[in-house]
């Protein structure tokens, strides 16, 4: 049995912070060929996350612990949500469906969610990255990525 409690969060959240990317996941699957994918994200502001979709499978994300912005894109890179998972907006997970663009970023020190999705783990190839964003060898790029998206109201853009 694993135990999800605050010992954890705040470990995950460290290990995320010593990280050159920002974030750290913690899994609960015992396998990468696991059928369910199952683990913490713990995930800080200024980490990025580059757009990306999965051909085949959907995620759910439960908010544990602070606030994350989940970015939704058409195939061209046009932004067609924004929204905010935040205890104070009464908004506490979703889930992203097959092919669709997304990403997200940490609007708090300490962030942190479960992320569940089919098994088993496969790496993502580059055409499952959108070509319209910046890669992660590209600080300028990234930096203009948060101040575009960074200055959104928190509730949906458009549905």
């Amino acid at each position: 049995m694993k135990i999800i409690d605050e010992h954890l969060i705040d470990s995950v959240t460290e290990e995320a912070l010593a990280s050159p990317r920002l974030r750290m996941n913690r899994n609960f699957h015992e396998s990468p060929d696991d059928p369910v994918q199952r683990m913490l994200n713990a995930v800080q502001p200024g980490s990025y996350l580059r757009p990306h979709r999965h051909p085949d499978r959907e995620e759910l994300f439960l908010l544990l612990r602070g606030a994350v912005r989940i970015l939704i894109f058409e195939n061209d890179g046009t932004l067609r949500e924004s929204f905010v998972l935040a205890p104070e907006l009464k908004s506490y997970g979703v889930t992203i469906p097959y092919g669709h663009w997304h990403s997200l970023f940490s609007l708090e020190h300490g962030t942190v969610f479960l992320e569940v999705k089919q098994g088993p783990y496969l790496p993502l190839a580059e055409e499952h990255f959108a070509p319209w964003a910046p890669k992660p060898d590209d600080p300028e790029g990234i930096n203009g990525f948060f101040t575009k998206y960074g200055n959104l109201s928190p509730t949906t853009v458009s549905r």
